[in-house]
C-alpha cells in the first residue's frame, strides 16, 4: 500500500497540546470519539494484554470536582517551577506554554469531554521493567487516540497533573485500586485552521550511535 506519506507527517508534525484553543462550547460527536478509540486499540501492547481502559466524561458535576483537584495541583506545582529556578528567565516559547497551560488549569472544567486512558494494574518500585511495560502498554495507544482526534479536528492535551490527587479522583469517577491512570485528556474540537510545526532541537542534536556520547 502506497501511504500518503505528506498528509501523514503533517499530522504527526502538527499534533500540539491544544488548551487555549479548544472550543469549550461545542459538544463532541459521540460516534466520532469511538471510532478514534477503535483505532487507538490498534496500537502495540504488551503480551498482547490488552489491558487498556478508556473513561470518558461529560457529566457537568464529574468535571467539576476533578477540575478542580487539577486547578490546585497546577498552581502548586506552577509555583514550585517557578520558584526552583530563580535565575533562568523563561524563553518567550516558555511564557506561552506557561499562559496556556494556566488557561487550562482555569478552564478544564468547562471541556465538553474529558478522556481517561486507564490500564489494568499498578506500577512497582521494585521493578523497572514492569513499570516500563505497564506505561508501554497504554500509552502507545493514548497516543494513537489523541493523533486519531487530531485528523478529525479536535484538540487534546496529555495531561497528569491531577493524579496529585488519584485517590480522590478515583472516588469520584469509580476508578479501582487496581488500575493506573495514565492520563486525563481534555478534548474538544480546536478552534483555528491548523497547527504549525513546534521549535525543537534538531534530532541529530540530541542522538546517539552505537554508544552514549558518540
Amino acid at each position: 500500500m502506497n501511504f500518503d506519506l505528506a498528509s501523514v507527517d503533517y499530522i504527526l508534525e502538527t499534533t500540539r497540546s491544544v488548551r487555549k484553543r479548544l472550543d469549550l462550547t461545542r459538544p463532541l460527536d459521540r460516534a466520532v470519539v469511538e471510532r478514534c478509540l477503535e483505532i487507538a486499540i490498534q496500537a502495540p501492547t504488551g503480551s498482547n494484554r490488552q489491558g487498556w481502559k478508556w473513561l470518558i466524561v461529560t457529566d457537568a458535576e464529574k468535571k467539576a470536582k476533578v477540575g478542580e483537584y487539577y486547578k490546585q495541583s497546577w498552581y502548586a506545582y506552577a509555583g514550585v517551577a517557578t520558584r526552583s529556578a530563580p535565575g533562568d528567565a523563561p524563553s518567550a516559547q516558555m511564557h506561552r506554554v506557561i499562559s496556556s497551560a494556566r488557561y487550562l488549569a482555569d478552564h478544564m472544567h468547562e471541556v465538553p469531554m474529558m478522556i481517561f486512558p486507564c490500564v489494568a494494574g499498578r506500577a512497582n518500585d521494585a521493578s523497572p521493567a514492569a513499570n516500563a511495560g505497564l506505561y508501554g502498554s497504554i500509552i502507545p495507544a493514548a497516543w494513537s487516540l489523541m493523533l486519531a482526534l487530531r485528523a478529525r479536528g479536535i484538540g487534546s492535551a496529555w495531561t497528569t497533573l491531577h493524579l496529585s490527587y488519584e485517590k480522590e479522583c478515583n472516588e469520584i469517577l469509580g476508578i479501582p485500586a487496581d488500575v493506573t491512570t495514565a492520563a486525563l485528556l481534555p478534548a474538544a474540537y480546536f478552534s483555528g485552521e491548523t497547527f504549525k510545526k513546534a521549535e525543537r532541537v534538531p534530532a541529530n542534536e540530541l542522538t546517539y550511535w552505537e554508544t552514549w556520547g558518540e
